[in-house]
């Protein structure tokens, strides 16, 4: 009987043994599986940076390459071909700097770097497509250029060979980041960066007339004016312009310092209990926007009713000579786009927006950031061309509307003063614009009448 018991008790006991022999198994084999999958999904990660790298590599080289041929071709047609390849060969070249797993200065010098060059090498593409030569100043830009991209060339080139003989893993930079970059690359790769920061620093302060003139990204905001002030008088000046009578209380929610335009924001509880945001800047003091929103259960005003009011709140704020230009109607509120006017010149960068409730003309929002970066006094004397030379650029079909002149700002955040021409196709009705100095059609926007607004596409 004994033996027996003992007999089952062994078996119990390799049966126990078994079970955990098997889970053992289990854990060694999904320890396997896993630890096979991470290293695939690590050497697939490993070989997309690889590729991203070369396909940069590349690019540049290219870039390079047709710097070299914009500098010395004589012809605008072969110009504008060479232009158009090397806005493209830069923006694909970004494209792939992008999807590298690292973040260095040397590295966002050389994304503006290449965002730069595309940007001008497309402005002067367009010279070359109106049949304009390069100016020699162009041509001393480009060959600038084209000794930044020499240089940024030969850095990937001995990057290159630190990833090839393994002295760089791109998985190892993604998780370590920029402190294992610097660790890692090799003294002449270090050394090569070192040089390229130094250049690009040169090259930052390089200003053009050209797309992307430096001044123009980092332009000072024109229409600000009077010294910096601080957050209790910012606070003061958020509540006169709000209404000290309106406000039940008011907090302090800092200084935004990097924000486009720096500010000082606040909320606002009314005495209805509604939340107001509003922003002031930092210099001057100056109204950047001011919003909250209450249900509009009627309208009662229509579009010319919901302009005056909107003209003459932004009178009474300082803003004057101020067009209306498009308008956006929804849930009972009317927003406004308003424009400068000066010398019967719209000027177009001088933009703010304006909310009213279509229920009692209540103003409800402003927005200034287009203003404020840019109103400022222009020479608009730069008329080179009649309105009637203007006209013979227009599609023989437009039957013409309304006419003038205006400034439009450009994708480039610059600013061209043309001939404004309102007119229609058949049903369809368009906005275009022919330079007043050189007689080019700069833009055509298609106007929409919605039933909830005019916008422009």
């Amino acid at each position: 009987m004994n033996i027996i018991k003992d007999w089952i008790g062994r078996l119990k006991k390799g049966h126990m043994l078994s079970i955990i022999g098997i889970f053992l198994l289990i854990i060694i084999v999904l320890g396997v599986i896993l630890y096979n999958s991470r290293q695939q999904a690590k050497q697939v990660s490993e070989n997309t940076y690889n590729m991203a790298f070369y396909e940069l590599v590349d690019y540049v080289g290219n870039v390079e390459t047709y710097l070299a041929k914009a500098m010395i071709s004589t012809t605008p047609e072969h110009g504008a071909e060479t232009l158009t390849h090397l806005w493209r060969e830069a923006n694909l070249a970004q494209t792939y700097l992008s999807r590298l797993p690292i973040e260095t200065q040397e590295l966002e010098n050389t994304q503006k770097f290449l965002n730069q060059v595309s940007d001008y090498s497309y402005s002067l593409s367009r010279k070359n497509i109106y049949g304009e030569s390069l100016a020699d100043k162009d041509l001393e830009n480009l060959k600038e250029l084209h000794s930044y991209s020499v240089e940024l060339e030969n850095t990937l080139t001995q990057l290159s060979e630190d990833i090839n003989s393994g002295r760089i893993k791109w998985g190892e930079l993604a998780n370590k980041g920029t402190t294992a970059f610097a660790q890692e690359v090799s003294t002449v790769s270090q050394d090569s960066f070192s040089n390229l920061e130094e250049n690009f620093h040169e090259y930052s302060g390089l200003i053009y007339d050209g797309a992307f003139s430096e001044h123009i990204t980092s332009q000072e905001k024109k229409g600000l004016t009077g010294e910096n002030i601080d957050e209790e008088t910012a606070k003061q000046m958020a509540q006169d312009f709000f209404g000290k009578d309106k406000i039940k209380e008011i907090q302090n929610s800092g200084l935004s310092e990097n924000a486009t335009i720096p500010a000082y924001d606040f909320t606002i509880t009314t005495n209805e209990d509604n939340i107001v945001s509003i922003s002031l800047s930092q210099r001057g003091g100056h109204i950047i926007y001011m919003n909250y929103n209450r249900d509009v259960n009627t309208e009662m005003l229509g579009m010319e009713e919901a302009n005056q009011k909107g003209k003459e709140y932004l009178q009474s704020k300082g803003f004057y000579d101020m067009k209306e230009t498009y308008y956006l109607k929804q849930e009972g509120i009317m927003t406004i786009n308003y424009a400068y006017v000066q010398e019967n010149v719209i000027m177009y960068p001088d933009l703010i927006k304006v909310k009213v409730a279509l229920d009692n003309g209540e103003i409800l929002g402003i927005e200034t950031t287009g203003y404020l970066s840019n109103h400022t006094t222009r020479d608009v004397s730069n008329v080179k061309i009649t309105i009637d030379q203007a006209k013979q650029t227009l599609n023989d079909k437009l039957n013409i509307e309304s006419e003038g002149l205006a400034v439009i700002p450009t994708e480039w955040q610059t600013e061209i003063l043309c001939y404004e021409f309102k007119g229609k196709i058949e049903d369809t009705e368009f906005l275009v614009y022919i330079n007043a100095e050189n007689g080019r059609e700069e833009d055509i926007l298609v106007i929409k009448d919605t039933p909830n607004g005019i916008l422009t596409m």
